[in-house]
This record gives structure tokens, sequence and C-alpha cells, in this order.
């Protein structure tokens, strides 16, 4: 059987390991641009098989926390061109998260100042980022029918240009409460038209955006995230997440896509917030899986080794610990992490964790 450390082919994708950094909001960016602190944090983390990058908006309707990247124009294009031939100098590869917060936003963060959209007019109690600190969101307004084509164009506009960025993949977030999770979920999705009402209305714009991507870039650089039933962002659980989540599988199934990116349990919480069977999800997918959520070395290794998954993501970890693969490898500690600095700021508890060597120095 295959080891944690072992290669693996996702799609297109070649990496050298099945360690994954899951992508983490770090709010750095200038202006919507990535830094050089940017190409500093992810040319570090290059030793991971697959590094997936912070949520990157798709459009400027998709922004919802302060100094966040975006991919959707040329100067957004050129800046991220740094990171990715950072990495790859590092002989790593990267991915694209591309993210549409619907309605997990602020009237302030929007073109104009209009009200963010969704699925639904109802309002999340939930917060965002912005001017230092979190504050509540506003209230959405529900996408008129005749806008939906635009937001799917705006995906595939994000996936071509990551193309043109470097980047090996995109990651579409569909996951943690966001706009295409507003869509999929019955606890967020009260619309009486095509995109609403039964698990193959909801799960529709979902797929129309996979397919259009997949046009545009391929399917052997396309993947997805999901996180059937976490609570985050007050999405509140769908009436039948194992139906709705099977049925997704089933119709991302035919795309053949490079792999899907599964949240085990509430993101970054507990395991078991709600019964789900995740085995009978990637069955009806049949593709290349990766599995996320408070995993240890062991756990890791034993996934793999047990066949459960083709690859394993890790979050948090990767912020304190650069080298983590090294770290896995060796069975060496783990550095705690300042959760003062996980958002916002500048160098400190962002490219300053020292290494494996440095701390032994």
């Amino acid at each position: 059987m295959p080891t944690l450390f072992d290669p693996v082919i996702l799609g297109d994708v070649h990496m050298s390991n099945r360690v994954v950094m899951a992508p983490l909001t770090r709010n750095r960016a200038t202006q919507q641009l990535p830094n050089a602190l940017h190409v500093e944090y992810y040319r570090q983390r290059a030793s991971a098989g697959l590094l997936i990058s912070e949520g990157t908006q798709i459009c400027p309707e998709g922004q919802g926390y302060a100094d966040t990247p975006g991919i959707h124009t040329p100067e957004q294009v050129a800046a991220w061109r740094k990171v990715t031939d950072a990495v790859h100098a590092e002989g790593g590869r990267i991915a694209v998260q591309l993210w549409h917060v619907g309605r997990i936003s602020l009237n302030a963060l929007q073109p104009g100042g209009q009200p963010p959209v969704s699925s639904t007019n109802k309002p999340a109690t939930s917060k965002t980022y912005m001017g230092g600190a979190f504050v509540n969101v506003d209230a959405p307004r529900a996408l008129r029918l005749d806008e939906i084509p635009g937001v799917i164009a705006a995906y595939a506009h994000a996936a071509r240009c990551a193309m043109e960025a470097g980047f090996d993949a995109v990651e579409v977030h569909s996951a943690n409460g966001y706009l295409l999770d507003q869509f999929l979920r019955d606890s967020a999705n009260d619309r009486t038209d095509a995109y609403g009402g039964s698990i193959e209305n909801r799960a529709r714009l979902l797929v129309e955006v996979m397919t259009a991507i997949n046009q545009a870039i391929g399917a052997g650089r396309t993947g997805v995230r999901l996180s059937p039933v976490t609570p985050s962002n007050d999405i509140g659980q769908d009436s039948n997440p194992q139906a709705l989540f099977n049925h997704v599988a089933e119709q991302l199934a035919p795309l053949k896509l490079a792999f899907v990116h599964v949240v085990e349990g509430a993101t970054g919480g507990a395991r078991d917030v709600a019964p789900f069977d995740y085995a009978a999800m990637r069955k009806k997918f049949g593709g290349a899986w990766i599995v996320n959520n408070g995993y240890t070395r062991q756990m890791a290794i034993d996934v793999i080794a047990q066949g459960g998954a083709d690859a394993v993501a890790f979050g948090r970890p990767f912020i304190g610990n650069p080298d983590l693969v090294q770290r896995l490898r060796e069975d060496a500690p783990w550095q705690e992490s300042n959760r003062a600095t996980y958002y916002g700021g500048g160098a400190e508890g962002y490219v300053d964790y020292p290494t494996l060597s440095k701390s032994m120095a």
C-alpha cells in the first residue's frame, strides 16, 4: 500500500508526497494583490505535495474579508505569478482556491456599496474581518435568475486567469457556508426557481460552475472543496446532507475532476459534529479524494495505508510549521502557532516560524 510520503498524481498534478496544505485565509494582501510576503510564505511551505492557496476571490462581488487577494485582473495574475514561480523553483505544486463568499460579506466591500449576493435574502448570523477586527456581516440579496450565468462565467474567467498566473490547478470553494454551499443546502436556499427546491436544483449551480471550469482549463487541473456537515458561517445543516452530497458526488463523477477535497465534520472543530458516511460519498465520486480536518500524524499515515484517501490536507499545522512534511516524516514535534497573528498584520506570525533545523540549532 502507498504511504503518506509516496508520490501521487491527481489529475494532471504530479505531487511528490500526499501531504496537502489546506487553504488558510491570512488577510495580508495589498489592494487585493499578493505581495512579497506571500511569495516567501508559500515558498517556505513548498515541500508539501500540493499547496492550496488562501481563498482568492473570482470577482469584485466575491470578496467578503478585508485584505484578501483576487484572481480576476491582469495585475492580480502578474502578482500571483511571482508566488507560483517561487513555489515551482522549490519543486512544489500549487493550486489557487477560487472563492465567492456570497452573503458572508459587507456592503463596504461590495462594488458601489451594494448588498452581498446569495441564494437567499436571509442574513447570516456570522462575522467577517474588517479594519483589524471581526464584525457582523450585512444582509444579502438573492441573485436574480438572469445574474447566474454571469457568476458561472466569473468562475471560468478566474480559472483561466489562474492558468495564466502559473497555478498547477484550481480548487473551487464550495464549502464552509460560502456562495456555492449557500445554494447547496436547503438551510440557506429558499429559492423556488430552477436553482432551489429539490436536491437536483440546489446542486445545479455547483455542477454548472464545475462544468464551465472544466471546459475552460481541463478536468485534470480542476478540483473542488466540500464540507457536508460543517456549521461554519451560520450555514445550518441541510435536511438530508447524505442524500445531497451523494447526489453532488454522482454529478461530479462524469467530469473526471482532479480531486474532491472533503472537510470531515466541523471545519477547524469537532469531527463528529453530525453523522455522515464519507466513504459512501467517495464511492459515488470514484476519483481522487483528499481528506481534511484535525488529522494527526498517525491518522494521516493510517488513512493512506488503508486506502481511505489519496492525500491528507493539513491547515493550521502549516501556519507554525513551514516544514511540516519533514516533521511528519521524522515524527518531530509540531510548533504551536500564534493565534493573535492569524489574521492581518505583516511578517510576524506569517513568515518567521523556524524550520526544524533552525529550531534544533
